[in-house]
């Protein structure tokens, strides 16, 4: 990059710069968008809402990069006892002129009747759209402790573990922020660490998301660096109207914090489980009537097949009972067709 941008007037901090005003601009168009579309959401879950699974049938049509992370047991689940699914952009304040908070934050909320798995009722994850000090933004997460009753927890105690340990690092941490002692794993961490190491993690239940973390940036340390990030912006662009010229600013990165994330993605149990959020978000969320639609046509197109296979079968039977009037033990019949 630096090779390339050596002969002329651009630098690293004038690509940075733009990228970060499209960021900023688009965020600007979420919120605006939110604030249109809030009204039609409010009104598609009263409609929804007399609609007798409509839920289950969304999420029985869901996208690849939502349905591979959902297993038999938890299709099970799932299919049978969800009630209500949504999606809040909860750090945004509507009511406001001009509109004000990060739109990119989220709040991902399941609702169940009563089953066999869970206590729990309401099951709801939250994510916070933050910026690291080293300038990475991302979402991030707490973990979500679910009630699972004796001898069903689809988890294998995971989701209990990283609870156990997150809640004991919050113990022991200074302010708001977690603390490492190195390299060095709490008792409940290390108890973790076997379990993920001792566990074949393919096939893990799509409830196991619900222990997500990500890294583990404060909204303290998210402010600090979103406020600086921006007075640098600021100097830079003094600097440029006094003097083009001006030399680039070079960040070093700690190492130390290098450290510390790669022990934090060392312990998670659902890697994507940013990215899984999102496609809650920007697909299944604003899609829904259209996947509700397509369950539908499917279970017709199901059905057609049916009634056409039991003709087809009819036909066959009539046409062997005319060809062979004397056979009585129906051994050659053809079965009947399966409903799919």
């Amino acid at each position: 990059m630096s090779a390339a941008l050596e002969d002329t007037p651009v630098s690293y901090e004038d690509l940075a710069d733009l990228e970060r005003d499209f960021d900023d601009a688009e965020t600007e168009i979420i919120r605006q968008q939110v604030a249109l579309t809030a009204p039609l959401y409010e009104r598609r879950n009263k409609i929804v809402s007399q609609i007798p699974n409509f839920w289950p049938l969304v999420l029985e049509q869901a996208p690849p990069d939502i349905d591979q992370y959902i297993q038999p047991s938890d299709s099970a689940l799932l299919l049978s006892h969800l009630t209500s699914l949504s999606v809040d952009r909860f750090e945004l304040d509507l009511s406001s002129k001009p509109i004000t908070g990060d739109p990119r934050s989220l709040s991902i909320r399941f609702e169940f009747s009563e089953n066999e798995l869970f206590s729990d009722s309401v099951l709801e994850k939250k994510f916070w759209y933050r910026r690291s000090k080293d300038g990475s933004a991302g979402l991030v997460s707490e973990p979500v402790r679910i009630e699972w009753k004796k001898n069903k927890d689809l988890t294998d105690g995971l989701l209990d573990m990283v609870c156990d340990a997150r809640a004991a690092e919050l113990k022991t941490a200074t302010g708001n922020t977690a603390a490492h002692n190195g390299s060095k794993l709490s008792p409940e961490q290390e108890k973790l660490k076997t379990k993920i190491d001792s566990t074949g993690m393919g096939g893990l239940s799509f409830f196991a998301w619900f222990g997500f973390i990500g890294r583990k940036v404060s909204a303290e340390e998210s402010a600090e660096a979103t406020a600086k990030d921006e007075e640098s912006r600021r100097s830079r662009e003094a600097k440029k109207s006094a003097a083009p010229n001006t030399d680039d600013v070079v960040v070093v990165e700690d190492d130390e914090d290098e450290e510390d994330e790669d022990l934090d993605m060392g312990l998670e149990i659902f890697p994507d489980g940013d990215e899984l959020a999102i496609a809650f978000t920007e697909d299944l969320w604003p899609g829904a009537i259209k996947y509700f639609t397509q369950a539908q046509e499917q279970d017709a197109l199901s059905d057609a097949d049916f009634e056409s296979g039991d003709e087809e079968i009819n036909g066959l039977l009539e046409q062997s009972a005319t060809d062979d009037s004397s056979s009585d033990d129906g051994n050659n019949r053809p079965a009947k067709k399966a409903r799919r």
